[in-house]
């Protein structure tokens, strides 16, 4: 393996010429600069990353904390950011909280131990002190899909007001009125946001929503189902069950089918977080749909923006509601088939 003395030998320049070159210093010329770049493609040199980083102070590493690597919206977030790093130069190193704070800043501080050269986190509840440390400190960080109130660091993430709303006039529209919602944990602040959302969205029409339709989620599967149950036992169940989170929503389908109940025919459901396999359950589920992917790329370029000197801004994109066949919807009109014509009919 070519080592950097080879480089300086082979371009006829010394070896603090070819680290110049390769850490991007402007004091080289033009042509001293071609010719190591010649060298290093002609020895096919790579440059020791870890010393590397010791001269520069920089690991073109990023740190990402997710809230639940099983969890699909997670999945696909950490996929885009890690797509976008690697365009950008950066590699990134992935821990999985597993909803619980103390998973979350055990990461978060071996993240920093690493000196990564930036945090991205979708924190699992409302408070960290760590974080708030780490913040003060200047490290570079961007909070993507969840936030905590008073960290002042950009927050990506998507705005599920407008979709609650459209989904709450669609199901007014399917002649529901007793709507209940299974919320995420309170202490964060997509758990709160999207609960007071739906209220608020009743609201316009009228509706209530009482204390015994709210349910209490950790936007884990068990919880939806176990909500949903309690639901299921009132004496005046709800007309529809909207779960703020893609597996809360797999568990309440599991409760409702427990009973022997059929969705939509006894009980509606719709979810927050639309995935993939929702098109593939009987009948496949509405669902607020976020653009995941675009979340975490521009949670990407905001962290790079900040930890190469530029002005990084919060980003906020919007969710939007995906209708399909689990709140009642009439199912969609068959396409006209028509007779093949002569060259399309097989003669065979």
């Amino acid at each position: 393996m070519a080592s950097i003395k080879d480089v300086a030998a082979w371009a006829g320049v010394s070896v603090a010429t070819v680290s110049r070159v390769l850490n991007e210093h402007p004091s080289v010329s033009a042509d001293a600069r071609t010719r190591v770049l010649a060298a290093v493609e002609e020895l096919g040199y790579r440059p020791n990353a870890v010393a590397r980083s010791l001269r520069t102070d920089q690991t073109h590493t990023l740190g990402l904390v997710i809230s639940d690597v099983l969890n699909p919206y997670f999945t696909e977030l950490a996929r885009s950011v890690e797509e976008e790093a690697r365009a950008l130069g950066y590699s990134v190193i992935i821990g999985n909280a597993d909803e619980q704070p103390e998973i979350q800043d055990h990461h978060v501080r071996n993240l920093l131990d690493r000196r990564i050269d930036g945090l991205l986190v979708s924190p699992t509840d409302g408070g960290s002190p760590l974080m708030l440390d780490a913040a003060r400190a200047g490290t570079p960080m961007v909070f993507v899909d969840r936030w905590i109130p008073g960290i002042d660091v950009p927050v990506v993430r998507a705005d599920g007001q407008a979709a609650i709303r459209d989904l709450v006039a669609h199901l007014h529209s399917l002649g529901h009125r007793r709507l209940a919602i299974i919320g995420g944990p309170a202490a964060t602040t997509t758990g709160s946001e999207r609960v007071e959302a739906f209220r608020a969205a009743l609201a316009e029409y009228g509706l209530a929503l009482p204390d015994a339709y709210i349910g209490q989620g950790d936007f884990q599967a068990e919880s939806g189902r176990r909500v949903t149950e309690r639901f299921l036992d009132l004496p005046e169940p709800p007309d529809v069950v909207f779960a703020t989170d893609n597996l809360m929503a797999l568990g309440a389908l599991d409760a409702v089918r427990a009973r022997g109940l059929r969705v939509p025919d006894d009980i509606a459901l719709a979810a927050f977080d639309d995935i993939p396999w929702f098109v593939h359950t009987d009948p496949p589920i509405t669902a607020i749909a976020q653009p995941t992917g675009e979340l975490g790329r521009a949670a990407v370029r905001a962290l790079v923006d900040r930890i190469e000197g530029r002005t990084p801004r919060s980003v906020t994109l919007p969710a939007r509601l995906v209708v399909r066949r689990s709140c009642g919807e009439p199912p969609p009109s068959p396409t006209p088939t028509q007779s093949p014509s002569p060259v399309q009919r097989s003669t065979s």
